[in-house]
């Protein structure tokens, strides 16, 4: 009998073993759910800066706005990067789910592309312009078109405009709504295109050589719409994710970003990071002045 209990407490243990150690080794895989432009390759530039720390990162490219928020907010993924935060807090309200930001990484400068016209100045009586249809990308592409002469919308409407809140519009152009990735495909059918920064370097555009006007890096809007990790409510406290967004704010991944999207796609810089390099750069330059002057003073004395 002892024989036997021995061998059932052994069993149980080597069991309890195995069950810790699978746990572990899901512990440290993270799955995200992202689009595939810029969003991906971002995150692939991080899979071994997260093997350095310890993780496994597992990215999954969705093609929607819809899927990647509902296989976090069901825990099928641990995170997705696709979203800015104006969106998630919609997506949260109208949807009913609990995702949350865990970090701010890039933004994209929403831009005006050609479509059959090259510029604005050739902009004519009933010309078609093509946007995307979701809540506050619609009112982003609308802001901009007003910030350019183009509409006038009514006052204080920001964020929540759509095509119900123009009041002016001297050429009677017609806003065409699309879905956020078919805005691209009817660049031969409109005179021009709205679009979001990763769809139009989808779509092959540069932000820098084929805007015709774009946000610009310290408006409002750009800083509004930071691309983030999210997580489900709760989860954005866990080291994985912190490690995460730790390194996706890395001076290697802003490397990456800086040197491949051609002014696209931007670092974003939290205030506290902001104000830490704005810290780090003051103390070299009084290091440096520090420096300078014991050198003076030592050639003095000598």
């Amino acid at each position: 009998m002892k024989k036997l209990t021995a061998a059932i407490i052994t069993g149980a243990l080597a069991l309890n073993v195995l069950g810790v150690t699978a746990f572990a080794e899901e512990d440290t895989t993270i799955t995200v759910a992202a689009s595939a432009t810029p969003h991906a390759e971002i995150l692939e530039q991080a899979v071994p800066l997260m093997e350095e720390k310890g993780y496994t990162l597992e990215v999954t490219i969705f093609d929607d706005y819809i899927m990647p928020n509902e296989v976090v907010e069901s825990g099928e993924f641990d995170a997705n990067y696709f979203q800015h935060i104006p969106y998630l807090d919609s997506f949260n309200e109208e949807r009913g789910t609990h995702l949350v930001n865990a970090g701010g990484i890039h933004y994209e400068p929403f831009g005006i592309y050609p479509g059959t016209k090259a510029s604005l100045d050739e902009i004519e009586e009933g010309d078609t312009i093509a946007v995307p249809n979701d809540t506050t990308n619609e009112a982003r592409a609308l802001l901009l078109l007003q910030d350019n002469g183009i509409i006038t919308l009514k006052d204080g409407v920001g964020l929540e405009a759509t095509v119900n809140d123009i009041t002016e519009n001297p050429y009677n152009v017609e806003i065409v709504e699309l879905a956020a990735e078919q805005v691209a495909r009817v660049a031969q059918e409109t005179a021009f295109i709205v679009l979001n920064g990763n769809y139009a370097l989808q779509a092959g555009y540069s932000v820098a050589s084929d805007a015709i006007a774009y946000e610009t890096s310290d408006s409002e809007a750009a800083q509004t719409y930071v691309n983030v990790i999210a997580v489900k409510e709760g989860n954005e406290n866990l080291d994985s994710i912190k490690t995460l967004v730790e390194v996706l704010k890395s001076d290697e991944i802003k490397d990456f970003i800086n040197t491949t999207y051609d002014g696209a796609v931007i670092p974003f810089e939290d205030d506290a990071a902001a104000q830490e390099a704005e810290a780090d750069t003051e103390a070299a330059e009084t290091e440096a002045v520090t420096e300078a002057a014991t050198e003076a003073a030592t050639e003095a004395a000598e």
